[in-house]
């Protein structure tokens, strides 16, 4: 392919892009995740903790792949398998980006760790109302700027001996369609269970080895617009927007599961066991 084509295949895509921006924008006013407008700043605690932490935790027996494809500026989603309770410290340190997470409500009843979830800026997750003031502060940490670290199955395997990997709840892609221009990064990671496995090792087991495998980032309008994920077109989001909202809910409920199988299976096929 020469130079003319692939110029022109990429202002192509740029007018595509645009045209499913404008199109999602209307249906998004509609049916999709809210901030709360809040401001997130980063606690002063956590930036002496990536300071301190990060060094150490880098220098463990871990091994990183696939770092170039994390996003050094721009707000992103980093989604990965879940194993153990140390999981967002290794992807914090290891991402090396100011990365929030949301965190069950449990760990805020606990005097010995609720201090710690608010100084280091962990979003509380009330699932008595499934989880929608916590989504919708998600989208805060985005438009503030900053990251978000989030597991989409929404818990850790209760299984004993692989597969441990738990299908994907849709929060991650109701989240990544409100912040439909942050890439969400897949991370799949091994080992993380035999080195501080829940509720039977009270300290780290710092000589396990530790992977953690980085894949390509994509944003929620870069899916829609694929022929191979939301296989959408501006035309058929327009016609979408004229359902009515319970039939208009129901669509887009379809393209939150999509994203978020493929996302798992990805997770998946990146060596989550």
């Amino acid at each position: 392919m020469g130079q003319e084509d692939i110029a022109s295949r990429i202002a192509w895509w740029s007018l595509l892009e645009s045209e499913l921006a404008a199109a999602w924008e209307l249906v998004s006013k509609r049916v999709c995740l809210k901030g709360t407008g809040r401001k997130i700043k980063i606690p002063l605690l956590y930036n002496l903790l990536r300071l301190t932490a990060g060094p150490i935790m880098r220098n463990l027996n871990t091994r990183w792949n696939g770092v170039d494809n994390i996003p050094r500026h721009q707000p992103s989603i980093f989604a990965a398998n879940h194993l153990s309770h140390v999981d967002p410290l290794f992807i914090i340190t290891g991402s090396r980006r100011k990365i929030f997470y949301l965190t069950k409500d449990d760990h805020f009843k606990r005097k010995h760790t609720a201090w710690f979830m608010k100084a280091t800026g962990q979003i509380e997750t009330a699932r008595t109302n499934g989880g929608y003031d916590a989504l919708s502060a998600a989208v805060d940490i985005l438009d503030s700027g900053h990251c978000l670290g989030i597991f989409p199955e929404g818990t850790r395997s209760k299984n004993t001996e692989p597969p441990f990997l738990l299908r994907g709840k849709t929060g991650v892609a109701r989240i990544a369609a409100a912040s439909p221009n942050a890439p969400v990064v897949p991370i799949a990671h091994i080992g993380t269970r035999e080195f501080m496995k829940p509720k039977v090792n009270k300290i780290p087991r710092p000589w396990r080895k530790v992977i953690f495998n980085y894949g390509v980032g994509i944003t929620w309008l870069e899916w829609l617009g694929d022929s191979q994920g939301g296989n959408c077109s501006p035309h058929s989001i327009e016609e979408m927007n004229k359902l009515e909202d319970h039939l208009l809910r129901s669509e887009i409920s379809d393209l939150y599961r999509k994203f978020t199988d493929q996302l798992m299976q990805t997770i998946k096929e990146l060596g989550a066991p």
